[in-house]
């Protein structure tokens, strides 16, 4: 079990003070990284940080909105100050607005794909150099089942979540030979903040368990356990993957 860890691995996780992102950075810090996390919130990040680092965890942080180019600049700034490689990338950022596609302004869906895949592209763009200076880095894209099927969730969120798998598939190619390993992790409902107004409505809810297997929505820590172990030495042979955290739903058949 010793082997099972993420000891005095540097990474990098975009939105991690809410839901799958905070799930997947407490889980990080309990196996030994160090964390730096981005998010909007500066009052929460701010209390994260205090809360990780009075556990005796290594972490830190800097509030930005990643789908606007000048935050992205003042991020790779504050990570440089902090470390001279990158173990780990986490693309965990990410928004929606459910509507029709007719109904989208462009204002609307440029909001969505820029924070969804463009925020995605450039930091894997801009942290290049950092992950090629870790012997072995790791990114993990946060997609979703929208992105392998059709969901409510609106054309703009599925087309993001798809375009994320198939840059997870280039990267992986592109970036082998220079030990950056790339998957993504496609879940379906999980039990966050972003999800439980859905939740609330029973019809809908009743709709969701009937799709899925399992019979019931997945847990942040399901999704967190995934991407930890993505990014451990134990998965040095998987890359390009996109896996659905899903509880059988995207295999259910008639």
């Amino acid at each position: 079990m010793s082997q099972w860890n993420l000891n005095g691995k540097k990474a990098l996780i975009t939105g991690g003070t809410k839901g799958i992102g905070l799930a997947i950075a407490n889980e990080f810090l309990k196996l030994g990284a160090e964390i730096f996390v981005v998010a909007r919130d500066k009052d929460l990040l701010t209390k994260r940080i205090s809360e990780w680092n009075k556990k005796g965890h290594i972490a830190n942080g800097i509030a930005k909105d990643l789908s606007v180019a000048e935050d992205r600049k003042e991020l790779i700034k504050e990570v440089k100050k902090q470390w001279d490689n990158l173990d780990i990338l986490i693309n965990n950022v990410g928004t929606n607005i459910r509507k029709k596609t007719i109904d989208f302004t462009t204002e609307e869906y440029e909001k969505v794909l820029n924070t969804n895949i463009i925020s995605t592209f450039e930091l894997c763009r801009i942290f290049h150099p950092m992950l090629k200076n870790s012997e072995s880095a790791s990114i993990v894209n946060l997609s979703s089942v929208a992105g392998l099927t059709h969901l409510r969730t609106g054309s703009p969120y599925g087309m993001s979540k798809a375009a994320m798998d198939q840059l997870t598939r280039n990267l992986a190619v592109e970036w082998a030979e220079e030990n950056i390993r790339v998957n993504s992790i496609a879940p379906w409902y999980i039990d966050t903040p972003l999800v439980e107004t859905l939740m609330k409505d029973k019809e809908y809810y009743k709709a969701v368990i009937d799709r899925t297997p399992m019979k019931r929505i997945g847990k942040p820590e399901e999704v967190a356990a995934l991407a930890a172990f993505l990014c451990m030495n134990k998965a040095s042979y998987i890359t390009g993957q996109t896996i659905a955290v899903d509880g059988g739903f995207t295999i259910y058949g008639f």
